[in-house]
């Protein structure tokens, strides 16, 4: 049994026929899985309240029954979190990260934070020289931390009374006259000298294993790069 002349011709034609038909299947299969998706994500704070909530809200607009799941910690635990598969991915910075695939999203400078009342809140930008003694509330980012870095490789310790998770309850303590009111966060955020920088970026184990759902937020999140501030 053979194909006809004719059916020679045609042969190559139809083979792409069926090849865009499965395409199209699968097209449709990645679609109709965003209708119930779950994204789980481990994030900081700062990423928590500055860059997902827009890009969430923009991304339910396309997919409107995809749910979000946050999970919010420190670099170590929300790398362990991946690699466990307690979240599809996170948001961590690279030098803390092994045996996981990474794209990076945003650097950024770290800010000092003091109550507007502070002798040093009306300088240009902040010594670590002089803010070493200070009485310092540190963020808790797990075994790595970008400002201890700086300070220790300016031969400095800083002066920690308190390590805290959350951004917004450190803002809350730095004000301390405010603590009972709730008012807005009476606060100057100064540069220092030598600048702290911070990179930030989406790890994951493996892409192709993840949901439908978590690639296509991973990728409507690095084609939205641009407006994040």
């Amino acid at each position: 049994m053979k194909l006809t002349r004719e059916g020679v011709k045609l042969y190559p034609f139809l083979e792409r026929t069926i090849l865009q038909f499965h395409a199209m299947q699968e097209k449709v299969n990645e679609i109709k899985g965003l209708e119930t998706g779950v994204i789980r994500i481990g994030t900081i704070s700062s990423v928590t309240c500055h860059w997902l909530p827009q890009l969430m809200k923009e991304f339910q607009q396309l997919y409107p029954k995809v749910q979000f799941l946050l999970h919010q910690g420190d670099y170590t635990s929300i790398q362990e979190w991946i690699k466990i598969g307690a979240v599809d991915f996170g948001f961590v910075t690279p030098p803390v990260v092994s045996g996981l695939e990474t794209i990076t999203i945003k650097d950024g400078e770290m800010l000092a934070v003091l109550p507007k009342k502070h002798p040093m809140a009306s300088k240009d930008n902040i010594d670590l020289k002089d803010i070493a003694a200070e009485p310092f509330i540190l963020l808790e980012e797990g075994h790595y931390n970008e400002p201890l870095k700086v300070f220790r490789n300016q031969g400095l310790e800083p002066n920690i009374k308190y390590t805290l998770h959350d951004d917004y309850a450190i803002m809350i303590m730095v004000e301390a006259e405010l603590v009972l009111q709730r008012t807005n966060f009476n606060l100057v955020a100064l540069p220092t000298e030598p600048a702290i920088t911070r990179t930030l970026a989406v790890e994951y184990k493996d892409k192709n294993s993840l949901p439908i759902a978590s690639k296509y937020f991973i990728d409507f999140i690095i084609s939205n790069i641009h407006k994040l501030p």
